[in-house]
């Protein structure tokens, strides 16, 4: 049983959506059959946690490198793009009350 948790955790088979609380009560119930030990619970809930985080961080990654893509391809005005406007507007406004 714990190597297929293992191998579900190695998947990040919904791993990004686990809690420490969730991943205790698993592993207790896998102490109370005796598929593991007492002893080795908190190191695998531990490692649990380790790698949802790496999961929620590769799926956040994913996510982005996505979203950029498609304002790429979208070729929508970014954040940058709006600020560099804004200062040739600031700068036009400026040489122009100079003129006047």
């Amino acid at each position: 049983m714990k190597d297929l948790i293992g191998k579900m955790v190695s998947l990040g088979f919904g791993l990004a959506e686990i809690t420490k609380e969730q991943a205790e009560k698993l592993v207790d119930e896998l102490v109370k059959r005796g598929e593991m030990s007492r002893a080795d619970s908190a190191g695998f809930v531990n490692e649990l946690m380790k790698k949802a985080e790496d999961a929620r961080q590769r799926m956040k990654d994913s996510v982005r490198d996505s979203v950029r893509s498609v304002v790429a391809e979208l070729k929508l005005a970014t954040k940058d793009d709006i600020e560099r406007l804004e200062r040739k507007l600031d700068a036009l406004a400026g040489q122009g009350k100079q003129d006047g």
